[in-house]
């Protein structure tokens, strides 16, 4: 049996950044309380279609989940060990932005047993945050991973976005070196898109701001991997770099395509080649979850081929790499002579300029 994760959706923030397509509501914190007993309820509802599986990590994101007590996230994560079979050492992670921790409430999470805490800084440029409407500074970044490191957190994601308006090859390096200097165990660094449905995507389609230029993001992108490879952080996954050991368990098991849970509003679940998620409204969520009902809102079965196709995106994208043998040569040979994909072992593993180019590469390797 497969090993599985927890993903637990918690979709309270402070404010709504205006690129930020998750699924999360600022100036609901009224609805929090009862929030807690749903995610309670939803557990009970859910554990027993998952006896006996063992799970090797829970993740709460958002949102953002340290906008609520640490209270509240100990005795979730009481039930949820009451509830499934969660092993000894297993991954206990949750998301936090800079404004909403400090050393007390750190030392509460860590001793409720969130082991693993990951941070959303961004950037260290002021005017690049500003850009992005956060309402935290690169000074807050720095005290609230102080602060973790008080609390005795030794397992620290940082995530950062590169390719902002404004942002400048020569900015985006100042954050990585920023970043760098803190010595956290992981870092995850995305590219900015823009989301139709947000305020940054109404603001680009009406030519109110630029889109990020891709061939900019792409320098940005080579930038980091030059950066924190110098750094001794291992490129495991096109967007994460890890010192070693520090890789991060639960979302390796998406890209491995192991089995999950998925508790809260709008959260996705998966098992068996079928997904299926909660409703998205969280009145609606709690709701169904208070009539006594699994809050699902859709499925989706994969057949074979869509299976097929996303099991080697997925292995090309952590690096793992897909066996040649799947292939006639005539399908990868040119992207080993135009330095796209690396033969070794018998595995075709994209280079770091082909996971820039991930989709064409499955197209070229698979259609």
């Amino acid at each position: 049996m497969s090993d599985a994760g927890i993903y637990v959706h918690v979709p309270f923030c402070l404010t709504r950044c205006g690129y930020c397509y998750f699924h999360a509501y600022a100036g609901l914190d009224e609805l929090k309380p009862r929030y807690l007993r749903a995610l309670l309820t939803e557990a009970e509802l859910t554990a027993p279609g998952w006896d006996c599986t063992p799970f090797v990590s829970v993740f709460l994101g958002g949102g953002t989940p340290t906008t609520m007590a640490p209270a509240d996230l100990r005795a979730l994560l009481v039930h949820l060990r009451d509830r499934f079979l969660l092993a000894d050492d297993a991954e206990i992670s949750v998301e936090a932005n800079p404004d909403t921790v400090d050393e007390a409430s750190l030392h509460a999470l860590r001793d409720a047993g969130y082991g693993r805490l990951s941070m959303g800084a961004q950037s260290f440029d002021p005017a690049v945050l500003a850009s992005l409407e956060r309402i935290h500074q690169p000074a807050s970044v720095r005290a609230a991973f102080g602060a973790a490191r008080a609390a005795g957190y030794d397992n620290i994601n940082l995530d950062l976005i590169y390719g902002t308006d404004g942002e400048s090859i020569e900015s985006w390096e100042r954050t990585l070196r920023e970043a760098i200097a803190l010595a956290p165990e992981h870092i995850s660094a995305y590219a900015l898109t823009i989301e139709p449905a947000t305020a940054l995507g109404r603001q680009v389609a009406a030519r109110e701001r630029p889109a990020p230029d891709p061939d900019v993001q792409a320098d940005m992108f080579s930038v980091a991997c030059a950066v924190l490879g110098d750094a001794g952080y291992r490129h495991y996954e096109v967007s994460n770099w890890a010192k070693p050991g520090f890789e991060c368990r639960h979302n390796l098991g998406y890209w491995e395509r192991r089995p999950y849970v998925g508790l809260g509003a709008g959260a996705h679940a998966y098992r068996d080649d079928v997904r299926w998620w909660n409703v998205r409204p969280p009145e609606g969520y709690m709701d169904r979850v208070e009539a006594g009902e699994l809050p699902i809102g859709g499925s989706e079965s994969l057949d074979p081929s869509d299976a097929y196709l996303e099991e080697v995106f997925l292995k090309l994208r952590i690096l793992e790499g897909v066996p040649a043998s799947w292939f006639e040569p005539a399908r990868y040979e040119a992207f080993l002579d135009s330095g796209l994909l690396e033969a070794a072992f018998g595995q075709l593993v994209p280079t770091e300029r082909g996971m820039l180019l991930l989709n064409e590469l499955v197209l070229g390797l698979t259609a």
